[in-house]
C-alpha cells in the first residue's frame, strides 16, 4: 500500500537528542539541586548521567523511556515525593531547558513542507509529555502542518506499544498500512510493526544502525531523505498495483 501519512518520533528524529537533552537535563538538575554538588552527583547517578562527559550513559531510561521509568529515581535522589506536582514541575523545567537548547535535525520545517506538498498527512508521537511536544513543535514552526500530536500522557500508551500509531490511523481514517512511523529507536520500530505500519528508521539518534536494523523496514540517514524516499516508495507501489 502507498504511504499516505507519516508519524514522527520527536527526540532523535526531528531534533538531535544529544545536543538538546544532554545540556537541558543538566540545566534542570543544577536548578533542582541549587548548587549542592553532592546532591547533583547523587541525582546524576540516579539518572545514569555522566557529569564528566555531560551526557547520559548508554541504557539511561531518560533516553527512550517515560516519566514512569525515571520519575521515581529522580524524586528519590532529591528526597521528595514523586507526585503529580513534582512530575509537572520537572517537566515544565525540562521543556523550558529543552526549547533553549533545541537542536533540529536539518531543517524540519522545510522537510515537512515538502512532505505536505506530496499530499501526506503528518503527526508526532513521542514518549515525552504532550504539552512539551506541542511547545517544541511550535518552536520549530511545525504545528500548522500537523494533524496529530501525542505524548505518553495522551491516553494512548507509550512506545514500544502501538497505541499512538493506531490512534493516529484512527484520527485520519486510514488503515495503519498506509502510515509510516519514522523514528530513531527500537521503541519506534516495535510500535510501528505491532500496529501494522511501515517502520522507517533514521540514524540521527543514540541508537546505532546495528541495533535498529533488525526491526526496521527501511533505514534512512535522516528525515531529510524522506521526500525522495516517499516519492520512490509510492511510485513503486503504483507500478506493482498496475501490473
Amino acid at each position: 500500500m502507498p504511504l499516505k501519512a507519516l508519524l514522527f518520533d520527536k527526540d532523535g528524529t526531528l531534533i538531535h537528542f544529544n545536543q538538546t537533552w544532554h545540556p537541558a537535563a543538566l540545566s534542570v538538575m543544577r536548578t533542582q539541586t541549587k548548587g549542592d554538588e553532592a546532591a547533583l552527583a547523587k541525582l546524576a547517578g540516579a539518572l545514569n548521567y555522566d557529569l564528566a562527559s555531560t551526557s547520559f550513559r548508554k541504557g539511561a531510561s531518560f533516553v527512550a523511556g517515560t516519566w514512569a521509568d525515571y520519575g521515581g529515581p529522580w524524586a528519590a535522589a532529591l528526597g521528595v515525593e514523586n507526585d503529580k506536582h513534582f512530575e509537572r514541575e520537572t517537566n515544565i523545567l525540562l521543556n523550558r531547558a529543552g526549547i533553549s537548547a533545541l537542536a533540529p535535525v536539518g531543517n524540519p520545517l522545510k522537510t515537512l513542507q515538502k512532505l505536505t506538498e506530496l499530499g501526506l498527512r503528518l503527526g508526532v508521537a513521542t514518549n515525552d509529555v504532550e504539552f512539551a511536544a506541542r511547545a517544541q513543535c511550535d518552536a520549530l514552526g511545525l504545528t500548522d502542518m500537523l494533524h496529530y500530536v501525542a505524548g505518553c500522557d495522551s491516553g494512548h500508551g507509550a512506545k514500544p506499544h502501538p497505541g499512538m500509531v493506531l490512534a493516529f490511523a484512527s484520527a485520519l481514517g486510514l488503515p495503519a498500512q498506509h502510515i509510516g512511523m519514522v523514528g530513531d529507536s527500537t521503541h519506534d520500530m516495535h510500535a510501528a510493526r505491532e500496529a501494522g505500519a511501515v517502520a522507517i528508521a533514521v540514524l540521527t539518534g543514540p541508537t546505532t544502525r546495528e541495533e535498529i536494523e533488525p526491526f526496521a523496514d527501511h533505514i534512512l540517514e535522516s528525515i531529510e531523505e524522506l521526500p525522495a524516499f516517499v516519492s520512490a516508495f509510492n511510485a513503486a507501489k503504483h507500478r506493482t498495483q498496475n501490473l
